[in-house]
């Protein structure tokens, strides 16, 4: 297949800059750059149109990059806790994708989308973890999502202690659990 040729109208990460005349795949120009209009195709046409329009895109750009910064600055070191079911290991039954983390976080005080939340993969485990959040193209923030089963969880979580049993959460020993002169059963059969 041939790639198709485009002109980019912002930054794109791992593509590259604006104003830059790429070469991509058909589909990845057909079903993200094209109509998220963060590119135009590749002709004489077009390009004298934007570079008519650079000037007025950059100052555009800018001003978009700038608002970004000043919302980082606002609420850097944002961290949000999410409550799920786990269990005893601390395993997740379910897990925490961008779209609970973009809730979370607007229910934080930050207004995002799930498609500016940059998870590599899902969170699958209670604990701490860093997320990237995309303001701009060029700004990024990074929120910390403390994953938890309970609120009280979450807070000793945050302090730095380790949650891994139930019975840990609650200082209770093993031989505590076990009935007082209780055998331990045979092996079946």
């Amino acid at each position: 297949m041939a790639a198709v040729e485009l002109i980019l109208l912002q930054r794109v990460e791992k593509l590259g800059q604006m104003g830059e005349v790429v070469k991509v795949k058909p589909g990845f120009a057909r079903n993200y750059l094209l109509p998220q209009k963060k590119a135009i195709r590749a002709s004489k046409e077009n390009l004298a149109r934007f570079e008519d329009q650079r000037a007025q895109l950059e100052a555009q750009n800018l001003k978009r990059r700038e608002e970004a910064e000043r919302i980082a600055e606002r609420v850097g070191g944002l961290s949000v806790v999410i409550i799920r079911q786990a269990g005893e290991s601390g395993s997740l039954y379910g897990s925490v994708t961008s779209r609970d983390i973009a809730e979370a976080s607007t229910q934080g005080g930050l207004t995002i989308s799930r498609s500016q939340v940059r998870l590599d993969n899902p969170i699958k485990t209670l604990g701490l973890s860093t997320v990237r959040v995309m303001l701009h193209p060029e700004v990024l923030l990074t929120v910390t999502v403390n994953v938890a089963r309970s609120a009280e969880e979450a807070e000793r979580q945050a302090r730095g202690e380790a949650v891994t049993t139930e019975a840990a959460e609650e200082g209770v020993s093993i031989e505590e659990l076990l009935e007082p002169g209780a055998e331990p059963e045979p092996p079946a059969p």
